[in-house]
């Protein structure tokens, strides 16, 4: 089998979820492990560019911007990178758009996963099945299966002091971390949940609550029943939710980008699956994890990505959770 080193300008593509960047992270880390002198890039939706903000691994954290003329950026950007004169390319997204990125990079060497459209354009092309006990970051590790050089990497994402120093003044006592919100509401253990939830943990002890800008007016109710729970929705980076979750007592989550931030950060969490299931393979990987899902369910998981209303309209993935409140650790 081939090594690693022989490559030493290599970028990574991954332009979808939040959560799919912090997984890619895996890559970074296990490239630089084997190959430590390697030149790494990503490539990543400009949303998602602050991940990677002074990371001492990452040479440069190029960018898609998927808003307004994303297919005049798109053009541009793959002449950028065939300018680069990369060595080795992995994609790790399944889309045309990737495919055309990595298939059009005059790389030495092009990996991916044989579901993307363009993979007849790659030199390796690894299978992506969602099978059961085996975790998107393994997958990942899938496409670099002709080198018998790499050792897997947890993903792992870098906060500096000042980004620590930033929240400081909410990290002065213990605290718990939530988030309640998901881009799919299926994915969103039901409010009631949220409230009962908090009325186990100390009163005595902060809750914060993180997601993004549109998730601030939904949380805003739940710091209407405790005086402890504080909104931050909306108001702190990525690398500062990051930087939040990894100093709680416990942060509870939904299976959402903020999961994946617990995980880079090694970070205690609770992770709730609603309508999806870890085995999917995006269940937490901190030492301190635990997972709560209603499994005797016929109807679940019922998509991969979940759904704006439950299509059986009861949802019980969601609500019998509550009967679960006694097992969930404070």
């Amino acid at each position: 089998m081939a090594s690693i080193t022989q490559f030493h300008k290599i970028l990574i593509i991954q332009t979808a979820f939040i959560g799919d960047t912090i997984l890619a992270s895996t890559l970074i880390e296990s490239i630089h492990t084997s190959h430590p002198h390697a030149e790494l890039h990503i490539l990543v939706k400009s949303e998602n560019e602050s991940l990677f903000f002074n990371h001492p691994i990452i040479v440069k954290c190029w960018t898609w911007n998927k808003g307004s003329q994303k297919f005049k950026h798109l053009i541009q950007l793959i002449a950028q990178i065939r300018n680069q004169g990369f060595d080795m390319v992995i994609n790790l997204h399944r889309h045309v758009s990737s495919g055309l990125i990595a298939g059009f990079s005059n790389a030495k060497y092009i990996c991916g996963f044989k579901q993307n459209p363009l993979s007849f354009l790659f030199h390796y092309c690894a299978n992506h099945r969602f099978k059961k006990g085996i975790h998107e970051t393994h997958r990942y590790m899938e496409t670099l299966h002709e080198f018998s050089d790499i050792k897997y990497c947890k993903p792992k994402l870098y906060v500096d002091a000042d980004t620590y120093d930033s929240i400081a003044q909410w990290t002065q006592t213990p605290y718990y971390v939530i988030a309640p919100a998901s881009v799919w509401k299926t994915k969103q253990a039901p409010f009631e949940f949220w409230t009962q939830l908090c009325n186990k943990l100390s009163p005595l002890l902060p809750v914060y609550i993180i997601g993004g800008h549109a998730d601030y007016k939904r949380c805003e109710l739940l710091t209407q029943t405790q005086k402890n729970i504080v909104n931050l929705c909306g108001t702190l980076s990525l690398l500062q939710s990051a930087a939040l979750l990894s100093k709680a007592k416990m942060n509870y989550v939904n299976d959402s980008a903020p999961l994946h931030l617990a995980s880079a950060m090694n970070a205690p969490v609770s992770a709730f699956f609603c309508s999806t299931t870890p085995d999917f393979g995006f269940g937490p990987l901190s030492e301190n994890s635990y997972i709560f899902e209603v499994s005797n369910l016929n109807c679940k998981p019922c998509g991969i990505h979940g759904h704006t209303t439950c299509p059986k309209t009861h949802f019980r993935c969601g609500t019998q959770l509550l009967l679960q409140l006694n097992n969930i650790p404070v």
